[in-house]
Formats: structure tokens, sequence, C-alpha cells
């Protein structure tokens, strides 16, 4: 063990006396020596506790080896070894060997402590900057100001203090002279005036500064600690002065600088004290005249400029505040950033300032800026004609959740349309908000999640131009690449590769431009498109390990070293995705999840309008929004942006004929249109063969097409002379992909029409409306179902004859009766909500009549759409089945964000009779049709809806049922005619269960409604975690019981009910004689006199048949009361009373006297 301390003593001093490059030196020599394994060399790299770290270097020497070993690491490195590693037998330049044998720690006290101390301060400027770093990682959870920080008050009792004391200006005196001596000797003197003589008026004082290599040299008793630059691009411009007098430059931090004039026994000069706590970053003392604020400054004075901190690293409350190079493995843009010089906060006096500051930020080098305009270039140019269409659609943030209470998988959440969170101020402020929540210098991965369709690409493209025009200043470089890029072969691939090569137009980069880029990854931004397309995604998201930065890997190792946070760590990751599959599992741990709402009916509206302006064809757009509403469901189908421009497209294509145009009324239909004339002017079998290949790439998850995939050169000529095939972006000459995803699915769905290698018994499983167990269909291409029924189905001269003509078709006849048996022989009431719906989607593409009235004849009547999300297609074949059925129904649309048009849509049917949705979203369309003067339909929707049962899980269903409560009053307030709304007077069951932190806090309010359910009949107050209402929740409940006149059951389970509580139950009880028939007080806190409360009132119950009363906390006394008033009541069928506190002699007494005791 005594060894072990030697050993550690040296190497303390070794740490905190040399930077971290010199300790990093040493710890490659270590592992060079074999002494250190790679992992853990790695794990040494990123301790941020410098004791924790003289310890394991320490206990490796101690058991592999001997300091000499890292003496000679030091040594081959060039480096200057401290005294300690020299051995006793050498003495440093000034011949004291005294810091090689004490064992450095931080002081204990105060800094008065710092003049009986025989410790070297340079060296505790370095333990106390290692103690900072050590803090920094957990400064997110809680941060203490240190105890010797000295605030302003306290600063202010410093200068009485000094006044009045003599012995204490005395000993300020002397701290004075410490820190003079620290820095400010004549040789630092000399040093300063070395490093500043070369500045002239015209050049510029940053907030870290190079340190010229011969003056490193001319100072060896104590290095001066300078902060060397992190980025020459962040140095702010100081006017110099002219005045031959010595310049003294500060480094000041951003916010309120506070002068205070020194008393006699300080030196004269600037003195700086941290002010943290006080709202003033920093206070400096000065001895002399300070200038008033309103004053310009003489030319001669100093010119003292707030300059930015950075954000995850506050000013040091050390006595000695470390510099920017003494900052182990921190990345230089955790020190200066470009845009921290906006994102602070500056005080009204200081904007102007900060902003000619600002406006005179100096350039990059030379590369950097040409690469950084030129990556402008790149993501500037926006798509001309109907490709460059921008229509803002709400971004609304989404989370994830167990898709059940029994499965550990998640899934993207539905919320209800009023909850939606919408991402306010839209693109731009949604990514600074997400980049302001993260952790310090770590990876932030933001996912945008839409379905095919959606416009999740064209989203990535807006971002990059957002960026090229200046809207997302918090990056400096953004990356798109498209994701179908990153399925390449080989290791042989670098991060730089991922960068530059792979994006939108391959980028020229010298490696001083990718050198520049990994010291800032804070401001880069990489987006992934189309992350789906990627071969098991989560293959790299949970791998084990990642590559090492210089070592050239697979695209697949690039990523996983992205992901785990091991390549250019601390940059933005941005993924857009489809949510299906294992892929949103990976997502979970994102920091941040987005989703693509689509377009609303206006803006649908509104983007053809503006597409047929963009093409030129003004005079038709009257008409083609005529077409679009002609047919309500490609209306409903418009929310998505690629169905919307296919309609505009086949619009576009009817009107140029001249002839009496007419939109189809099915998503088959639309698409037959689209290609028909392409495919009669295709080289024959073409469009076949493409349906082939697009199946194919469908049944392994991708849509990208190699150039020697297709059958012929003249089907690759005539796809891409008719726009079903397009080079995506990023892609090489020799790749191509289908123009949409949708159209994919249409190809896929037409091969399984006419080939005869699929069997007749395997046709039912593309549907996927009853998934097998063994080899399940995925279904990746989710759009061939629906396209599938609509060709087969549909008459053959206007649908699959007008694709492949007449002589082609024959197998379809074959399949149409294997699908017509199939789909008659399925039983819709027992099909889940989202096949249910799937079936109808198909049965609609039909057209068939026969399938469609076996499919709407066999709802049931009460059809649960809970947790189901509906979107505006699904609301209309919905509405449209119901119609056709001819019988009532019973609609639950809880959590299935529907949007208002839609409720409105299937609350105003006449066959729905009931139905239940969200309470914000039903209050919400109630308010919007009273103000436009819909009567008839709010009366429908008013007597319509129903809660029965409610059950109360969060704070906001408390508050919906008090708004609910609200617009009754409101209602009968203002018409006299207008009764109790049905959904409030019909309620007979609640439950409440919000547990014990939202519990107390929401019963309060749920009790000031209470009164107004006139029929409830059973409310429950226990929940498995506890709600404990507690003492005070049982007295303000107990005083609308005289209004609870239909109350049958009372639960007070679980309440942390105590004695004074059953007092106060037992008051209140009388008044629910005539109706209450059970009572539960199960595990309370009820001791012997809330037993006698009870048994007191129990006669009085009259109806009451069971009372719960088990493990409370009365005794023997008390259950006899119990069973003594049990006596008196014939009435009571059930008195249930067992609990711990009393001897089972005694119960089982009790019981024997009366079996109506349950001990169960």
């Amino acid at each position: 063990m005594n060894n072990f301390q030697a050993i550690l003593t040296q190497v303390r001093i070794v740490l905190s006396s040399h930077q971290p490059s010199q300790v990093q030196a040493l710890l490659d020599h270590l592992l060079k020596e074999e002494l250190l394994s790679r992992e853990y060399h790695c794990t040494l790299l990123h301790e941020p506790d410098s004791e924790a770290l003289a310890r394991k270097i320490s206990l490796t020497l101690l058991e592999k080896g001997d300091l000499d070993l890292a003496l000679l690491g030091w040594a081959r490195s060039g480096l200057q070894p401290p005294a300690a590693e020299r051995g006793p037998s050498h003495s440093d330049h000034d011949g004291s060997s005294q810091c090689a044998t004490m064992e450095l720690g931080p002081p204990e006290g105060g800094y008065l402590e710092l003049l009986n101390s025989d410790a070297d301060p340079l060296c505790l400027y370095h333990i106390y900057d290692q103690m900072d770093l050590a803090g920094e990682e957990e400064i997110e959870l809680y941060s203490e100001p240190d105890t010797d920080t000295i605030n302003c008050d306290q600063f202010s009792r410093l200068l009485c203090d000094m006044e009045g004391d003599e012995e204490t200006r005395e000993a300020y005196a002397n701290i004075a002279e410490l820190d003079q001596y620290v820095f400010q000797d004549s040789q630092l003197e000399g040093l300063s005036k070395d490093i500043f003589k070369h500045i002239g008026p015209d050049e510029v004082i940053g907030d870290s500064m190079e340190m010229p290599a011969e003056v490193g040299q001319k100072s060896q008793k104590r290095p001066f600690p300078e902060e060397l630059p992190a980025d020459l691009k962040h140095w702010k411009p100081v006017p110099s002065s002219s005045s031959s007098s010595s310049l003294s430059c500060l480094n000041l931090p951003e916010g309120p600088v506070q002068f205070v004039p020194t008393v006699s026994t300080l030196p004269q000069g600037l003195w700086q004290i941290s002010g943290t706590g006080t709202g003033v970053s920093s206070i400096f003392i000065y001895h002399g005249e300070v200038p008033q604020a309103s004053q310009v400054p003489p030319p001669s004075g100093l010119t003292v400029h707030g300059l930015p901190t950075s954000p995850d690293r506050p000013g040091s409350t050390s006595p000695f505040a470390p510099s920017a190079t003494d900052l182990p493995s921190m990345p230089e843009p955790a020190l200066t950033s470009r845009a921290n010089a906006t994102e602070h906060k500056t005080s009204p006096t200081q904007c102007q300032a900060a902003g000619e500051v600002s406006n005179k930020l100096p350039k990059w080098p030379e590369p950097v800026e040409q690469f950084y305009h030129s990556l402008q270039d790149t993501y500037q140019a926006e798509p001309a004609g109907p490709d460059g269409i921008l229509m803002e659609v709400d971004l609304v943030q989404a989370r994830l959740e167990r898709s059940s209470s029994k499965s550990l998988e998640r899934e993207l959440a539905t919320p209800d349309w009023a909850e939606r969170q919408l991402a306010q101020g839209g693109l731009a402020e949604g990514l600074l908000a997400a980049k302001e929540r993260r952790r310090t210098r770590e990876t932030q991965v933001i996912a945008m999640l839409g379905k095919a369709g959606q416009g999740k690409s064209y989203w990535a493209g807006a971002v990059s131009r957002a960026w090229a025009c200046g809207r997302l200043p918090q990056y400096d470089f953004v990356f798109s690449v498209p994701c179908h890029c990153l399925n390449r072969p080989g290791d042989v691939y670098r991060l730089q590769d991922l960068l530059f090569s792979l994006g939108p137009r391959p980028l020229v980069a010298a490696d001083e431009v990718f050198s520049h880029i990994v010291k800032r990854p804070d401001r880069v931004l990489l987006i992934l498109d189309a992350f789906e397309e990627l071969e098991a995604q989560d293959g790299f998201l949970h791998s084990t390990c990642g590559p090492a930065p210089a070592e050239p890997c697979s695209l697949r190792g690039l990523l996983a070293g992205l992901f785990q946070k091991k390549l250019l760590r601390g940059c933005t990751l941005l993924l857009t995705a489809r949510p299906r599959g294992r892929l949103v599992q990976s997502l979970s741990k994102a920091d941040a999840l987005f989703e693509l709402s689509g377009f609303s009916m206006e803006q649908a509206q509104a983007y053809v309008m503006r597409y047929f302006e963009c093409s030129g064809m003004t005079e038709h757009q009257d008409r083609a929004l005529a077409l679009l509403r002609d047919r309500p469901f490609l209306l409903s189908h418009s929310h998505s942006p690629t169905l919307c421009r296919a309609v505009c497209q086949l619009s576009e294509a009817l009107l140029e004929l001249g002839e009496e145009a007419e939109l189809p009324s099915t998503l088959t239909g639309l698409y037959v249109g689209l290609l028909g004339r392409a495919a009669l002017s295709g080289p024959p079998g073409a469009l076949a063969e493409l349906a082939k290949l697009a199946w194919e790439l469908g049944r392994r998850h991708q849509s990208t097409i190699q150039e020697d995939q297709f059958p012929s050169a003249d089907v690759r000529t005539w796809a891409m002379a008719k726009g079903l095939v397009q080079h995506p972006p990023g892609a090489t000459e020799s790749e191509l992909a289908f123009s949409s995803f949708l159209l994919q699915c249409f190809l896929g769905a037409l091969w399984l029409t006419l080939s005869g290698e699929i069997k007749d018994k395997e046709l039912p499983q593309y549907l996927a409306l009853t998934p097998r167990k063994k080899r399940p269909y995925d279904n990746w291409l989710e759009g061939v179902p629906r396209f599938l029924t609509g060709l087969i189905f549909q008459p053959r001269a206007r649908c699959l004859g007008a694709l492949v003509g007449p002589s082609a078709t024959a197998l379809a006849d074959r399949k149409q009766k294997v699908l017509a048996r199939y789909l008659k022989r399925l039983q819709p009431g027992t099909l889940r909500a989202r096949q249910l719906l799937e079936l109808l989607h198909c049965a609609h593409e039909a057209e068939e009549a026969g399938i469609w009235q076996h499919v709407v004849q066999e709802l049931p009547a009460r059809l649960s759409f809970l947790g189901t999300r509906l979107t505006p297609p699904d609301a209309h074949v919905l509405g449209k089945a119901l119609e056709a059925a001819g019988q009532d129904f019973s609609l639950d649309l809880r959590s299935t964000g529907i949007d208002p048009s839609g409720l409105g849509s299937l609350v105003g049917l006449s066959c729905v009779t009931h139905f239940r949705a969200a309470l914000s979203d039903t209050v919400a369309l109630w308010e919007s049709l009273r103000q436009h003067g819909e009567t008839e339909l709010l009366q429908a929707a008013e007597e319509k809806f129903t809660i029965e049962p409610f059950k109360a899980k969060s704070l906001k269903d408390v508050e919906d049922l008090e708004k609910l409560v609200q617009t009754q009053r409101t209602r009968s307030s203002s018409e006299d005619t207008a009764g109790e709304l049905p959904a409030v007077r019909d309620l007979k069951k609640l439950e409440f269960a919000l547990g014990p932190i939202s519990g107390p806090q929401a019963f309060p309010k749920l009790v000031r409604i209470l009164t107004a359910f006139s029929s409830l009949q059973h409310l429950d107050l226990d929940a498995l975690s506890e709600n404990k209402i507690g003492d005070e929740g049982v007295s303000q409940l107990s005083a609308t019981f005289p209004q609870l006149k239909s109350l049958e059951t009372l639960n007070l389970s679980q309440n942390s009910i105590t004695d004074l509580g059953a007092y106060k139950l037992a008051e209140g009880l009388p008044s629910l004689a005539a109706s209450l028939l059970r009572l539960s007080l199960y595990n309370n806190c009820i001791c012997d006199m809330g037993a006698e409360s009870l048994a007191r009132v129990l006669p009085d119950m009259v109806s009451l048949r069971v009372m719960d009363v088990q493990y409370n906390k009365f005794t023997a006394a008390g259950a006899q009361q119990l069973a003594a008033s049990l006596r008196k009541c014939p009435h009571v069928e059930t008195l249930a009373m067992w609990t711990p506190t009393i001897p089972f002699s005694v119960q089982e007494h009790l019981q024997q006297q009366d079996s109506r005791i349950s001990l169960r």
C-alpha cells in the first residue's frame, strides 16, 4: 500500500501540472508499452475526474509496471516531465524539489488558507480546473455555487469589513499580493508586452488568442495560463489603443459587468471576481477613476467588450480560472460557437455593441469559406415548375407509447386532435428548441415521421434550402444524404465520404475543411432521408461498438459510430422515415420526434390552384377545383401531397383533351388514368416488366433500381421519358427510383394481378387482412391490397384492359373468383379496427356490389376504433359504409386523431345514434358548429354524445370534464328551453385514477363539478398507484353527498384516510342512506376512533349491503365496536374487516358470532 501511495502522489503531480495533450501522450505511451488495453485506454481518455484518473493509472503501474516506463514515454515525446517524474535525484531549475514530494489537493478552507500553503498556486490552478470539469458532467441535474464565490452583497460587506477591521484589511492586502505574485510578476508583465506589441490599431483581440512560440520559451518559472484559440473565426474586434502606455487585456464573459472602486490597500489595476448567483456575470475592482457609462472613452483608454462565454461552461468559481487549452477531450464548439454571439441574451444596453461586434465576425480560412458557399449553392436552388410549390404543413410533436399494457413494444402515439402539440414557429424554431434541450457535447437525434406520400423527402429538401437561405443560423454546415445511397458494399469508406460524396451532388473538400468540421460537430446538421430504406436499421442503432474515426469501414459502420456518438459527437442527426415495424422501436431513444400532418382541406385546394398557376394553365384552375370537389373520396385523399399532385396531373391531362372531363372515384382509377396512355405508347410488355421489377424490389424493401436490372434499354428509356422512374438525389448515373412510393405499390399490385407465378391460394395473404402466423407477409408495399382488389374487380375495359390490353387479362378472371370467395367468407365483426378499415377500403376500390353489401351488412352495431388512427380517407369510407348498412351504430372515436371535419361528418349521420370522442375535440366541434350557425347538426351532436363510463387518468381529463360541465351551465343559462346535456345527465360511472402526485391536485376540481352528474351511481376513487386524496379530500367529498341522490357504490380504497377522514365521512353518509349499496375503505389508515365513527353511523345506512374496511389500523376494540353495530343492521350482507392489527383469534371469535363478517 505504501508503494501505491508513492506512485499515486507522483501521478497526481503529473496530471496537475501538465496540459491534457501531454497527459494523453502519457496514456498513449502506456498503451504502446502494452500496460493498457485499447478499451481501457479509451475509457481513461474520457475520464472526467482527475482523482479517479490518477488512481486508475497508479493501479495499472503498480500491477504491471513502474513509473519509469511512463517517464520514458514522456522523454520520447519530447516533453519535459515534472520534477516528480525525474526522481528525487534531480532538481528543478530553482533547485527546489519540494513540489515533488508534496501530495496536492484542493486547499481546505477559504482563500486565506493559500497564504499558509506550500503549494505552487499554478499547480492548484490545474487541480481546480479538473474539479470544475468533473462537476460539469452533472451540471444539468444539479448546480450549486461554490461557497467561496463572492456575490455583490458579500462583496459590499467585504468592503465594509475591510474599512472597519485592521486585521481583515491586512489579510486581504496579503491576498492581493498573492494574486500579483501569480499573475503580475515581472516575467509575466514582459510576457504581456511581448504578446500585445504585435497588435496594431486595425487588428483584433478575441476571447482566446494564440501565444507565439518564442514567448512560451521565455518564462519557465510559471507559464501564463493563456487561452489558445479554438477558432480564429470567432475573434471579436476590439479597437486598440494608439497610446504608448502599457495595455492590459482581459477576457470578459458576456453579461452585465460591474466596476467597483478599490480601497487603497489593493494594487492599482483591474481585478476580476466571479459573480455567480448575482445576475452579474463579473465584478471588476478598479483602482482609479471609472468613466461613466454615458461618457465616450478617450482614445488612450481601454475599451472593454463583453464577449460571450461558452453556453455549457460557466465561469469557474475557483480562484484560478481555467483556460481553454486545459479542457481535456472537450470539442472546440463547446468553447466557441459561431451562433453564440447572437443566441445569448444580452441586456438592452449591450444590444447595440453586440450587434456591431457580430457584424464584423472574422472569416474562416479560405478553403472553408469556399466550401461553405459551394454547399449553400448546392442546396439553395429551388425546383422549377410544380415541383417548387411549397405548402407549409403543420409540424406535430410526436411521442411513442406501448402498444398494449402487456407488451414492451412501442408505437407512435395517436393524440386527439385538440391534444396535438404543434411545433411553434415551424421548422427553424422546432430545430432550435430541440437543440437547446440537448445535453452538452452529446449527439442529438431528431426523427421526422410520416406515412408514404406525406412529403418527408420534400421537407428534408426544405430544411437544406432553409439553411442555405440563412434561416438556421445555429448550424454552420448541413449535409443531406438519401439513405438509399448507403446500401453500398465495401469497407473503404471514411466519414468524409459520407459527408461529401453521397449527397445530392458530390462535393470537393480539402482536408482542412474536414478538419474544421470535425472540430466543430455541434455546428453540423446531418440529414438522413428515407431512413426506412436502410437494410436492418436496428442493427447499428443498438450495435455494441462503433468504428474508430480514422479507420476505413463500411457505410453501416459509419452510421453505427454516429448513432453511438463515437463519430462527430455533438452533431445533430435528422432522420425522415415511415413509422412502421422495428424502426419505431429503434427511435425510442431519439431526443425529439416530429410528425408531418399532411395537407388540410384548404391547403389541398390551394395546392391545386398553385399547380395550375405554375403550369401556365390558370384558365383551368376553377374547373380543376370543381372536378376535385365532385369526388369527395379523392378530396379526402388529397391530405397526402403525393396523391394531391397525382390528382392535379390527371386533371391537367383530362382538361387538355377538351372533352367532358370527370375524375375517377377510386385510387385505382386515378393511377389507371395516369398510366393508361403511357402504357399504350411503350414497348410491348414494358409495363408488365416494370411492374415485376417494382414487386421484386418491394419484397426487398427497396425502391432504387440499378441500370442493369431493367429488362432492356428500351424499357428504361420509356420509363424515364414518361416520368415513371427518375434519378433520385445523390444517386449515381446508373441508379434510378420510382417517382413515388404509391406508384411502386400500384405497379406491384399490377404484377400480382398479371403474374402466373403467384398461386391462387397465396393471393389472399397479400390483402394483409388476416395475417398468417407462419411466414407472414410484411406488407411493406402497404398500398398493394387496395390496388390489388381494384385491378381485379373493376371492369376490364376501363381498368386492367386499359393498361395491358384485353388479351393479358385471362388470369385476372380466375383470381377474381378466389378473392371474391375469400372476402365473402370474412366476418368484419371479428377483425381488429385497423383490419376492418382496410377491408372497407378494399371493398370500396373493388366497386363490386356483392362484396360491398356483404361487408357493410356484417358490421357490428358497436364499433370501437379506440387507439386506431383515423385519417380523412378512413373517415370518408367509414361514413359511406355506415350509411349503406341500414342500421343504427354506436361509435367510439377516442384516441383516433380524427380531424374536426371528419368527426362532424360521422356525427351528422342519421344512423349514428351514440358516439364517444375526446372531450376536448367534442367541445371544440360544438363551438365550431355554434359559430357557423349549424343548429340542427349541433343539436344532433349534443344529443348523441356520451361519456359513459368515464375514467379520469390525467389532469387534462379532469379539466376536460370541467369544461363539459361549464358548457352545460352556459347552455342552460342562455337557452330557456334547453335541458341538461345528455352526456352529463346520463353519466352513471365515474373513475378517478390519477395517482399520488396528480390525485390530490386534481381532486378538488372534480369535487366542484361532481354535483352536476345527477344520475351518478358508481364513484370509484381507487387506483393501483393510490390517489391519496386524504382527509381533506374526504371532507370535500362528503359535502356533495346531499346532491348525489343516486349514488350506489362509493370506493374510497387506498386514499390515506385517517380517523379524521372517517369522522367526516360518517357525518356525510346519512345523506346517502337511501341509495348507497356498497362502501369500500380498503387499505387506509383508520384506527379505533375512526372505526367507532363508522360503527355509530352503520345502523342508519338502511340500504347498505356491503362494507369493506380491510387492511386498516384499528385494533380489537375497533373491530368489536363494528361487530356490535353490525348486529343492529340486518340489512347488511357482508362486513369485510380483516386487518393485521387484530389478533386472529379475536377475528375468528367475531366471525363465529356473526357469519356476515368476512376475513378474506
